[in-house]
């Protein structure tokens, strides 16, 4: 897949243990999948971010997982019951993943074009506040 790659993100990637980049890299072509309008950056002094009209994911790769936070205002539903934290959180919830672990490429990507187009839209703050949920 070709993208605008961000060298930040790759320096980020590439110190990682093999599996952790693995998993990265397959994110990270996900999220560019969901849109190619998507673009990379770096928030929080090393984190990995993917924007589009706002945030999409981010990436944080701990000791023996790897972190994908959805920036979704916990509305974008999830029927394949991929998220496996937050799920009271207000602004993001998480996806994580273990060596070992597949990445369901599907259902990721299917969570990325919703927040897309919830981002699109206003943004979940806004959504949410339309809806009354706010």
């Amino acid at each position: 897949m070709d993208y605008v790659k961000d060298p930040r993100v790759d320096d980020y990637i590439d110190a990682l243990p093999p599996w952790q980049q693995d998993i990265c890299h397959e994110v990270r072509d996900l999220v560019h999948a969901a849109d190619r309008e998507v673009e990379e950056t770096i928030k929080r002094t090393v984190q990995p971010y993917f924007v589009l009209e706002g945030n999409v994911c981010a990436l944080l790769a701990a000791k023996d997982h790897v972190n994908v936070f959805v920036y979704d205002g916990g509305i974008v539903p999830d029927p394949h019951g991929i998220i496996t934290a937050g799920h009271d959180n207000q602004t993001a919830r998480t996806v994580g993943f273990r060596e070992g672990e597949a990445v369901n490429a599907a259902a990721l990507l299917e969570m990325f074009r919703a927040i897309i187009a919830d981002n699109r839209a206003g943004g979940w703050r806004k959504i949410k506040k339309d809806r009354g949920l706010a």
